[in-house]
Order: C-alpha cells, then sequence, then structure tokens
C-alpha cells in the first residue's frame, strides 16, 4: 500500500460523502419526502413484482474469511440462514426511474441540493468543476447533475435508458420503493442473491476475477485514477443486462454500480457458533450500507468488488455510481 492509499478517506473510489458540503441536516424532510409519494397504480406494482426472481431460504457463510480493509467490518464469516425472498434481477434502470419521476413528481436529493459527485473523467470539461471533496481529486461536486443529467447541464439519461440509474442517494432509493410497494433488499439477503448458491466463493461465478480470461463485470482497467482502458467494453457503467448473470438469475452483483441496501452501517454481530435468523443491521446510525463495488472499483487498492464487499455513505449522498434494486418478502425478514 502505497503513502497516498494510507491517506486516503476510507470510501475514497466508492463515493465521498455528502457531509463534506454540507452544514445542515435535512435526513427527517427526506425521509419524509419519501415515504409520503403516493403508491403506484396496482397493475405497474403487479408488473413489476412478477419480474422478481425467486431466491430461496437457507444457510450460507457470510463475509469474508478476512477483511482486506478492517473498517468495512466485512469479516469473519458467519452462519446466517435467511428467509426465502425476492429480488429484482436488475439494478433499477434510467428508464424505470423515469417512468417513477413521471408518475409522482418526486425531485431526488441531488435535485434539492442542486449538485452531485461526478467522476472526473465523466465530465466533458472537467476543468469547468474545480471543486472535489478533501483528499478526494477525483471526483467533482457538479451543479446540475442528478439522476437525469448525470454528468450535469446538457447531458441525459436517454441515451442509456438501459443503464442503471445513477445519483441515487438512499433516500430516493426508499422513494421508489415507497411508490412500488416493495423495499430494499436486507444485506444479508442481498450477499445470499450475490452468491448465486456458491460457498465461500469471491465472486457471483466463483473465485477468479476473469473465468475463462474473460471480463465479468465492469471495473476499472489501467491505472486508478488517470487511465481507464475500459478493456471490459465500458468506461463508465454498463446497462444493467452486461456481462452473465449469476445461477440465480441476477445481473451484476458485483461492479457496474453500488447499491444500497436497507441496512444501517455498523460491525457485525458477534461470533457465535450458532446461526443468525434474518440478521438486520444495527437499529441506528449515521450510515448506511452499500454493497457490491462499482466501475471505480480496481485492484490497486480498492478491490471491493467481491459478494462480500460493503461500504458506507450518508443516506443523502449521492454519486454517479450509486444505485439500487429493488427485493420483497412476505415477512419483514
Amino acid at each position: 500500500m502505497t503513502e497516498l492509499e494510507c491517506n486516503l478517506p476510507i470510501n475514497a473510489c466508492c463515493g465521498p460523502r455528502s457531509s463534506a458540503f454540507k452544514v445542515e441536516e435535512f435526513a427527517n424532510d427526506y425521509l419524509n419526502l419519501a415515504l409520503s409519494v403516493p403508491p403506484a397504480a396496482t397493475h405497474i406494482h403487479n408488473e413489476l413484482q412478477s419480474k422478481l426472481v425467486n431466491i430461496p431460504g437457507g444457510f450460507f457463510d457470510m463475509g469474508a474469511r478476512s477483511s482486506t480493509f478492517p473498517d468495512d467490518f466485512d469479516s469473519p464469516r458467519r452462519k446466517v440462514k435467511v428467509s426465502s425472498f425476492q429480488i429484482s434481477p436488475t439494478c433499477v434502470t434510467n428508464a424505470e426511474f423515469a417512468n417513477f419521476v413521471a408518475a409522482t413528481g418526486y425531485r431526488t436529493v441531488a435535485e434539492h441540493e442542486g449538485w452531485s459527485f461526478v467522476f472526473y473523467l465523466l465530465l466533458r470539461k472537467e476543468e469547468s468543476w474545480p471543486i472535489s471533496p478533501p483528499g478526494l481529486p477525483w471526483w467533482r461536486k457538479v451543479e446540475g447533475a442528478f439522476w437525469g443529467a448525470p454528468e450535469g447541464d446538457g447531458s441525459s439519461w436517454l441515451c442509456k435508458s438501459d443503464h442503471p440509474a445513477v445519483h441515487i442517494s438512499w433516500f430516493d432509493a426508499i422513494a421508489y420503493c415507497t411508490w412500488i410497494g416493495l423495499r430494499l433488499p436486507w444485506e444479508a439477503q442481498w450477499e445470499r442473491a450475490a452468491r448465486g448458491g456458491l460457498s465461500r466463493q469471491k465472486f457471483p461465478w466463483g473465485n477468479s476475477i476473469m473465468p475463462d480470461g474473460c471480463h465479468a463485470m465492469n471495473t476499472w482497467q489501467g491505472v486508478f485514477p488517470e487511465t481507464n482502458s475500459a478493456e471490459d467494453g465500458f468506461f463508465g457503467t454498463a446497462p444493467v443486462t452486461s456481462f452473465k448473470p449469476n445461477a440465480f438469475g441476477l445481473w451484476n452483483m458485483t461492479g457496474n454500480v453500488w447499491e444500497w441496501v436497507g441496512d444501517y452501517f455498523g460491525q457485525p454481530p458477534v461470533f457465535t457458533k450458532l446461526p443468525l435468523i434474518n440478521p438486520h443491521g444495527p437499529e441506528t446510525g449515521q450510515w448506511r450500507v452499500q454493497r457490491g463495488g462499482s466501475f471505480l472499483c480496481h485492484e490497486s487498492y480498492c478491490d471491493r468488488y467481491h459478494v462480500y464487499s460493503r461500504t458506507r455513505n450518508d443516506p443523502d449522498s449521492s454519486t454517479s455510481n450509486s444505485g439500487f434494486r429493488v427485493a420483497y418478502s412476505e415477512t419483514s425478514a
């Protein structure tokens, strides 16, 4: 690990925190807005729910044997049992989020704030946006950036309708879930789904980062953060059905965009020999959990692109590599 890496914030490549530029907290306001979204018509809810994938309940080993980044609390492995549930096969796309906005008039946190964080190499005129979060020169605070204009004024989601909706805060994800009558997956559910039935493997397909010498997910190739050779075929986000789905039929559970889940961030429960049953995170906290890594993850120092990888961020933070997928279960488990 280089001196630069040692001095970087814990989630340096994952996404900057909104608190770097926000003096006042509006969490209750944003949550109230999210929960006040009117419900979708029944046929819309039923159509979307019919596309969800059934994930069988059962036992699995959650977490990593040891942590590359101890503050991520992604280890030790612990035996977990989850009940059966359903999860969307892909992240929510721009087209799907646009339908939600058209139906409800919802405005995201980035729209209320008037800006969001954009990775600098995605900007056509990067020099126009000089402000970066402390210690993160590859991120820019871009006025006018939000899900519908992902690189700021003059950009549009229309040419990326099948890409994941980005610049989505945790509150925005909750708003979508409120509308469609579903919810965010719990972290244990997300990892159960991501593993695709495999045991103690690093990726949804096994342990090799490039099975059969082929790229299997959208991450960074080259020298981060200066050069991305895009050998996997994508410079930024990829369409949600890129690469191959895992054995459960789920696409891009690692790489592409970080995915919000329902849990607060915190240390895992104290290890015991007894399995944890439908575990949730802490009851309160400052941060929410994101899973799966993104197109910015790179093995040089931030290889958070495994099925057990996790990071944290403020629930009102939005970035050009943050999205979500939805879930459902008969109970609150």
